[in-house]
């Protein structure tokens, strides 16, 4: 069990609910940090059948006067309980630790997430700090981090079940069952989407599919917390910039199980989206865990001009370019020298994967590692 940096206030007297996929560890995290906490695992058949028939037995099922924290584990699988935990918190002042892997069945249900009576937190995949000696960039850049994939004697095998657990458990759930072949497909094509702009037209023709439908499948995707859209950086426009979002599998190992390879495939587009991913998922896990407040986009013209990732928050201005090159030329550093006349005020970054720090004028060169490792310093 690695030590987690979640920045969670046990003695806090709100409830609060804990997002995250599948397979961050929400749950080996709850039991090392709650070790007293009453329990409620509704991936349990008998207890989720106990509640499920019943929500209001959830009350009898808590010792009376508890000063202890009260945990459902994927508080999804019953929305409905949420009534009875919204009861009990304003009758009988109980905390509740609420996790969950999707939003998407609570809205579905026109659950208002306990109308902000719970705070909200996230658990990502592990990241550089969590790990210490144990990281091995080889290895998070083929099986990406999430925690199985590191203690797992075959980390490809995990993988592999971890996707069809969620296809079978997840989507299944969703309403999808006469078309899982199809999603099924859709999950292949929209790993060729990964750190691209997406154009929901054209993956609809190619599934065969109307657009709205496609639509619905990504929105499936990010309810699910399997991927993330980001938008693009508008602020103070000098150029015109596109509209559209790009998109992101939540893990680089999630992505290059799904993502379908063959002697057709560019091992360069596969890398370099695989490098993107790695840094976005650091990057995200970083700015919630330590509260940063950072939103995060990302900036490209109608003319070409491009940088993958913009952090902009009350904390900074930042711009990372992301190369798979081990040396830095010219046309690595165009993208942000053009973000740069538009954004003097912004920190630029190049990441890549040369083994020393670089300095341009005002761009630094940051091998990947060392990134993931200063990316606190640098965001703080």
């Amino acid at each position: 069990m690695y030590n987690r940096i979640l920045s969670f206030p046990f003695d806090q007297k709100s409830s609060a609910f804990l997002f995250g996929p599948r397979g961050t560890g929400k749950t080996s995290w709850i039991k090392t940090n709650m070790p007293t906490a009453v329990y409620f695992d509704l991936l349990d058949f008998a207890t989720i059948s106990t509640l499920s028939a019943n929500p209001s037995r959830l009350e009898s099922l808590i010792p009376p006067n508890t000063k202890e924290w009260v945990v459902i584990d994927e508080i999804q699988c019953v929305p409905e309980l949420l009534n009875q935990v919204h009861r009990l918190i304003e009758n009988k002042k109980i905390r509740f630790l609420l996790t969950g892997s999707s939003a998407r069945t609570l809205r579905k249900k026109g659950v208002n997430l306990l109308a902000g009576r719970a705070l909200q937190y996230h658990m990502h995949p592990l990241v550089i700090q969590e790990l210490g000696s144990d990281f091995n960039l080889d290895h998070a850049l083929r099986y990406g981090l999430l925690p199985m994939t590191i203690t797992h004697e075959n980390p490809a095998k995990y993988l592999e079940s971890y996707v069809q657990t969620y296809l079978r458990e997840e989507v299944l759930q969703e309403g999808l069952t006469r078309n899982i072949g199809t999603f099924t497909r859709f999950l292949e094509i929209a790993s060729f989407s990964q750190g691209a702009v997406l154009n929901f037209s054209e993956i609809a023709r190619e599934l065969g599919l109307n657009r709205l439908m496609v639509a619905q499948y990504f929105d499936i995707l990010e309810d699910l917390l399997l991927s993330i859209r980001i938008p693009v950086f508008a602020k103070r426009a000098k150029r015109k910039v596109i509209a559209h979002q790009k998109f992101y599998f939540f893990d680089a190992g999630v992505f290059r199980y799904i993502r379908p390879t063959g002697p057709l495939d560019s091992r360069e587009e596969i890398d370099g989206s695989v490098l993107e991913t790695l840094f976005l998922q650091s990057l995200r896990a970083i700015n919630d865990y330590n509260n940063f407040g950072y939103s995060i986009s990302f900036w490209r013209t109608v003319a070409g001009n491009e940088v993958d990732f913009v952090l902009y928050g009350p904390r900074g201005f930042h711009a990372f370019e992301i190369k798979r090159s081990a040396t830095i030329t010219a046309k690595t550093l165009s993208g942000l020298k053009n973000f740069s006349d538009d954004y003097p005020e912004a920190k630029l970054y190049v990441i890549f994967l040369g083994g020393h720090k670089e300095y341009y004028g005002n761009i630094t060169a940051l091998p990947l590692q060392l990134a993931l490792q200063e990316l606190p310093t640098i965001l703080a």
